[in-house]
């Protein structure tokens, strides 16, 4: 399953800073009928993503019924991008 989309980058403060893009409606709709199928536990779900020219293996964290794309430091500095920006996403899962 492959998805682009666009979403700005956000910021959560936990025990230590991380950086998400929230999946769009779009991408949610395909998506949380199978996500119990493509988790691993705790309802993470592992991607593969690219944003600019930095591809990236990450998982996929639930929260509040949808889904967070974490944004890794190095893709941030690779790319240039901070808290606010709009990036375009492309997102694959397995299934």
């Amino acid at each position: 399953m492959e998805w682009t989309f666009e979403g700005p980058v956000i910021y959560w403060r936990g025990p230590a800073p991380f950086y998400f893009v929230a999946l769009t409606e779009e991408v949610l709709d395909d998506l949380t009928p199978v996500a119990n199928e493509l988790t691993y536990g705790w309802g993470c779900i592992p991607a593969t993503a690219t944003i600019g020219d930095t591809e990236f293996t990450t998982s996929l964290f639930p929260k509040d019924g949808g889904f967070l794309l974490p944004v890794k430091v190095a893709v941030r500095r690779a790319e240039g991008v901070d808290e606010g920006d709009v990036v375009s996403v492309e997102l694959a899962v397995a299934g």
